[in-house]
Parts: C-alpha cells; structure tokens; sequence
C-alpha cells in the first residue's frame, strides 16, 4: 500500500501541475484576447454606425460583427505555425512586434479612446453610410484588428499543445460570443456605465494591455537570449 502511494504521489503532483499550467495559460489567452478585441470601447462606434437602423437590423450587424471576429483570429490561429514558417518570422521576433503594437494600442485605451490601429474616424463615418457595416468596418478591424490577431500569432507561435490549442480557440469563441451580447446591447450599456463606466473600463484594460505589452517584450529578449531565463 506504502509502495502504491509512493507511486502515485509524483503523478498526482504532474496532474497538479499541468493543471495549473493550463489554468495559468486560459487565463493569459482569454485576457489578452478579449482585451485587445475590446467590444466596450467600440459602443460608442457601433451605435455611431448604426444610427437610423432598427432593433433587427442592428442585431444582424452585431451577430456579423462577432463571427467575423471570430472566423479572423481563428483562421489566424490555425494557420500560424503556417505563416510562420512561409515567411521565415521567428517567435521572438513576433513577441517583440506585437508587443509593440500592444502598447501603442494599450497607451490609447489609457486616454480613453480608440487607438488608430483599431479603427479610424474616416472608417466610422464611412461605415454610418453603408447599408450592412458588420464585417467591415465592425468585424475587422474595430474587432479583430492588429493587437488581437498578433496576441493569437503569439499564443500559437510556440509550438503549442492540444491544450494550448484548446485554450486559444475557447477564448476567442468567448470573446466572439461577449463581443455580440455587447453590441447587442451597445445602447443600454451606455445608458447603465454612462460615457464614465465605458472610460474607466477602457482605462483598466489599457493599464491591462500596457502590462502584457511588456511581458511580449520581455519574452522576445529572453527567447533570443538578451534577458537570463531566472
């Protein structure tokens, strides 16, 4: 009985432990994810947009909008190690690339506003005038834009396992599914946060995003060999 105990304590410790590597590493894919795909601060565009339009059409739009996010950083997902290998580009590279991206977008959404790489004052008034804006504009880039597609290339630059694969497509169904239930719900939302809740949310989540930016980088000087693993 002793013996089997023994035998049993250090494969118990290895499930502990993979289960908190796979907690640890949802936890980083749906933050960084939804984060960066911010469906709060693409209320005030949404309802910009889709002014004069009535309830069941601009619940078509947020339904296309969300699965447009979805199909974009899923594709990109599946197709990394791909894109990877057909132009040559390193992890570490794309570690230090993205998160520069993510602190310039991080550094916008700490003023409160919508960084440019997301979308543009020309795209939302071009967007207020056609007559079905949810994949373009709406979809992408206001929502898979360049922050969240290189956090995806990111997350699956490095090999990933079936879990890690798991983590990263769960997290982007998540956001996708919380991106719709926003929009959705983009003129109540801001009547309940007000333009006040909607800033701090974003201001927390840039100060989020600022972090993450510096953990990509820090990453990328560690994979090539600048920063001693501790």
């Amino acid at each position: 009985m002793m013996v089997l105990i023994g035998m049993l304590g250090p494969a118990s410790e290895a499930l502990q432990g993979l289960h908190s590597n796979y907690v640890r590493f949802s936890v980083l894919a749906l933050s960084s994810i939804f984060f960066l795909v911010d469906p709060f601060a693409a209320i005030p565009s949404f309802i910009a947009i889709t002014s004069g339009a009535d309830a069941a059409r601009r619940k078509r739009m947020a339904a296309k909008a969300a699965l447009t996010c979805f199909i974009v950083l899923t594709s990109f997902a599946l197709a990394g190690q791909l894109i990877f290998r057909m132009f040559g580009i390193t992890l570490p590279a794309f570690e230090i690339a993205g998160g520069f991206i993510l602190l310039l977008i991080g550094i916008d959404m700490l003023e409160a506003k919508r960084s440019p790489t997301q979308e543009s004052t020309d795209e939302t008034q071009e967007a207020s005038q056609k007559e079905d804006a949810g994949i373009v504009p709406l979809g992408i880039p206001m929502l898979a834009g360049p922050g969240a597609i290189s956090s995806v290339m990111v997350l699956v630059g490095g090999n990933p396992e079936k879990w890690h694969m798991v983590a990263i497509l769960a997290s982007i169904g998540i956001t996708a599914l919380v991106s719709y239930g926003v929009l959705n719900g983009a003129d109540k939302l801001r009547r309940v946060l007000g333009e006040t809740g909607i800033r701090i949310l974003v201001r927390i989540m840039g100060l989020l995003l600022v972090a993450l930016a510096m953990q990509f980088f820090v990453n990328g000087l560690t994979d090539l060999g600048v920063i001693s693993r501790q």
